[in-house]
This record gives structure tokens, sequence and C-alpha cells, in this order.
């Protein structure tokens, strides 16, 4: 698996997962519409429709559905582990809950800078992962505290850590649409 050359001090770990699959996922969204719902943003507790904060369709997948992406996701996080590998003395966690591919139109994304447990009903959300699905040249993800913009790279796979530490939010961009697939690995 091709790794995505990241300074170890960014507590990041980024691998590329076959392209086939990324297209696959992206044809499993198109072709499934009546279970797509507008993306919405949580909110203390609530999750809040607001497209200054986040514009986006989502699909969500059963995080114990057998489907192509899950292999190469943990294959990902076992490279992630062996690269940081004292996260094996935290609580036992995994893929718990759903997870979903998003799909941002043009000027669409998640544009508020934000992280990924930062209210109390997520606070059992121990890594994020996120797979670009396609390529976008001006539509990756910036960190904030890293200074630093991942590009959207077709298969490639980020994990990294829920906390504050990683704010970070999309880049919008005007000229492309842009897929991903997203979610966290929980406490169990």
């Amino acid at each position: 698996m091709n790794e995505y050359k990241l300074d170890d001090i960014t507590l990041m770990g980024g691998w590329f997962i076959p392209e086939k699959v990324c297209d696959n996922l992206i044809e499993y969204f198109n072709n499934n519409k009546n279970l797509h719902r507008l993306g919405y943003q949580g909110t203390g507790g609530k999750n809040i429709l607001n497209t200054d904060v986040k514009e986006s369709t989502d699909l969500s997948i059963k995080h114990n559905a057998e489907n192509e992406y899950v292999p190469h996701l943990h294959k990902c996080l076992d490279l992630y582990i062996k690269k940081y590998n004292y996260i094996n003395q935290q609580p036992k966690f995994g893929l718990t809950k759903n997870y979903q591919i998003q799909h941002y139109k043009k000027g669409g994304g998640y544009k508020k800078w934000h992280f990924e447990n930062a209210v109390e009903s997520v606070l059992d959300r121990c890594l994020v992962f996120m797979t670009f699905l396609n390529d976008i040249d001006d539509g990756g993800t910036d960190f904030l505290y890293q200074n630093l913009t991942i590009p959207a790279k077709k298969g490639l796979t980020l994990i990294w850590p829920a906390y504050w530490t990683h704010t970070h939010k999309s880049q919008v961009t005007k000229n492309k649409e842009k897929y991903i697939i997203t979610g966290w690995l929980n406490y169990v």
C-alpha cells in the first residue's frame, strides 16, 4: 500500500487504496439516491442543516456492512497503529458506528473549522478516517494547527486524531464536484 508521506509530528497517516474501490463507491452513491440525505452539522448534540457551515449530500453506510472498502480501511488503520503504536495504550476502539459517503457539489464542503469530538454526544470518537474518492486540484482539506493542506487525490485515505488538535475544514472549489467517504473509529 503506497504511503502519502506526512511529517510524523502531525500524528496523521495517509495511504492510497485502489482507485477501482473509489469508483465503485461513487457508483454506489449515485445508484442509491433513495438513501441520500442533506448533510447536517452536529452542534450541541443536535443535527442542524446550515449550508453556510456544511453543504453536502450524504449516504450513511452501516458500520457492520460488508463491502470492499472496509478491508482497505483496516489495512490503513494497521499501518497507522504501526506508525503510532502508543495508541494501543488507549482503550479498545474500532469501527462501531455508521460512516458515510459525502458528495459536495461545486461550492459545497464543510466550510467552517471544526473537529470531530467537539460535543459530549461524540466524545467516544478516537480517530477519524477519510478517503478522497476523486481528484480535485483545489478541493483538499486544510488542517489549522498543522498549517497543512492535504490534496484531494483519488484513493488517499487519511487517519488522524478526532481532537481539537486536528481542527480542519474543506477547501471549497467552484470548479469540480467532490466525493469522500468518512467516519470515525470509536472507543468500544
